[in-house]
């Protein structure tokens, strides 16, 4: 099969833990797969709950990795090519500086119809976190291919929201941004899945304080396929691996 044209590529700039820490494992064991190395991660249920079930209701975050959302999946420009977007986010983040984003904890997140999904939320003060996101929505949109959008539809949506989808190419952004690492898809039985997940969360994860220490790259080489990590970009370093970098985001989209 041909490779895809450049512009057809997906990329998105998430939150994302370090691979190396509790919060990251427990994110891939739950959602069923590490989008560092592309490796499946079977065997996490919840009692009660079949494997085969569980990964059903989980879906959805395991195509796109555990993460916060930043900047929603983009198509580059015609006339930028993934170097181009490289160079921007190592620009970007050696401009920033690490902070704290509170503590997480599990919460249900309602979708209406009597579903919601249950995600990591951070609990208390999140204006820098906000402002964080807010610089990164605008900033990166002239590099977003134009009209561009995250392919939903603006049914249910608010006025405002769906205003943010025509402009930003996605409807939960700025005041309308709430932070989350997505663990389920939306589901009928949310609060019992919230509760026994809490139990884990608490057991397997030591430090449940958020760090914004990195903004990391992550690329879908194929429509409706699963995203991977390209890099996370250290805030307030320059990014020495640059080169090594490109190619192996060039031989994943090969």
């Amino acid at each position: 099969m041909a490779p895809l044209p450049a512009n057809q590529f997906r990329y998105a700039l998430y939150l994302a833990p370090p691979p190396e820490t509790d919060l990251w494992r427990f994110g891939c064991d739950v959602i069923g797969r590490d989008a560092r190395t592309g490796a499946s991660r079977e065997g996490f249920a919840l009692e009660g709950y079949p494997p085969d079930s569980w990964r059903s209701m989980t879906s959805e975050p395991r195509r796109y990795g555990f993460h916060a959302t930043l900047k929603a999946p983009f198509p580059l420009r015609l006339d930028l090519d993934v170097a181009d977007l490289f160079d921007r986010v190592a620009e970007f983040a050696h401009g920033c500086s690490p902070f704290d984003a509170g503590e997480l904890g599990v919460a249900v997140v309602p979708v209406g119809d009597g579903r919601a999904f249950v995600a990591l939320k951070p609990e208390g003060a999140l204006r820098e976190l906000r402002s964080f996101e807010a610089s990164i929505v605008r900033g990166f949109d002239r590099l977003r291919s134009p009209f561009a959008a995250d392919g939903r539809g603006s049914g249910g949506l608010t006025p405002r929201q769906a205003y943010y989808l025509d402009a930003w190419g996605y409807p939960y952004v700025l005041d309308e941004f709430h932070p989350h690492f997505s663990l389920t898809n939306a589901i009928a039985d949310a609060d019992r899945v919230a509760r026994r997940l809490d139990w884990e969360f608490g057991l397997r994860v030591a430090s449940h304080a958020l760090r914004v220490d990195a903004l990391t790259l992550f690329g879908q080489c194929e429509p409706g396929g699963e995203f991977r990590i390209l890099r996370r970009f250290p805030l307030g370093r320059p990014d020495r691996a640059q080169s090594s970098t490109r190619v192996l985001a060039a031989a994943l989209f090969d």
